[in-house]
């Protein structure tokens, strides 16, 4: 009789880590609501992407809504972030003086794109006001800093996704230190907090990598 041996191979390569924030419960600016998650995840061929939800259900004035985000690298961009990004995916809307919604035609707006040391910092501000996130509707209560206002229509409907390259990260850089900022002026911000303990590890490779081996099965032999 001899025993079982077991021989376990397991492969993992990842492609990708995923860090994601929210305001805390009860957040404010300036005395009102505000509430927004973020996910930025680091890729292995060296690009970071960045997706921004405004959560708050009828906002009620422009100072609620996402206009910037900042976050902070494990590593420094091996060159300094400066220029726009433009959303990969989101829609546009306009809202009337009546709160009522319709889909907007112009074009999306590119997002400044800029680093200090580690630090990246995304600003829908450097376009003026319009273009902020806003969060699901109704806006019918909403006051006149949204509703049928022609320097702040038209609007990123609830959800912004942002693709962009980084020198120097990889799917093993870490991300920490969010903040969210909030309005038509810069200033308004609050800081997040990581919304799960730690990242969501993707890419998974080796499929069919993982195996046991059994060199000998027991057996019972009659005499």
């Amino acid at each position: 009789m001899r025993s079982l041996l077991a021989v376990l191979t397991f492969s993992v390569v990842a492609s990708a880590s995923t860090f994601t924030f929210q305001t805390p419960t009860g957040s404010t600016t300036g005395g009102q609501a505000v509430s927004a998650t973020a996910s930025v995840t680091t890729n292995a061929n060296g690009t970071v992407t960045v997706v921004l939800n405004d959560n708050l259900a009828s906002t009620l004035d422009a100072a609620q809504l996402l206009s910037d985000f900042f976050f902070n690298l494990s590593v420094t961009p091996t060159t300094v972030l400066t220029g726009t990004t433009v959303p990969t995916i989101a829609s546009l809307i306009n809202i009337s003086s009546t709160g009522v919604v319709t889909l907007s035609a112009t074009a999306l707006a590119g997002w400044g794109l800029s680093s200090s040391g580690a630090t990246v910092h995304l600003d829908s501000l450097v376009g003026g006001g319009s273009q902020t996130i806003i969060g699901p509707g109704p806006y019918t209560a909403a006051n006149g800093s949204i509703d049928g206002n022609a320097g702040h229509n038209p609007f990123i409907n609830q959800t912004a996704t942002f693709n962009f390259a980084v020198g120097g990260v990889n799917a093993g850089t870490t991300v920490s230190g969010a903040v969210f900022s909030f309005g038509t002026v810069s200033g308004n911000n609050v800081t997040g907090i990581p919304s799960i303990p730690e990242p969501i590890t993707s890419g998974l490779v080796g499929t069919g990598l993982i195996s046991l081996f059994f060199l000998r099965r027991r057996s019972t032999r009659k005499a």
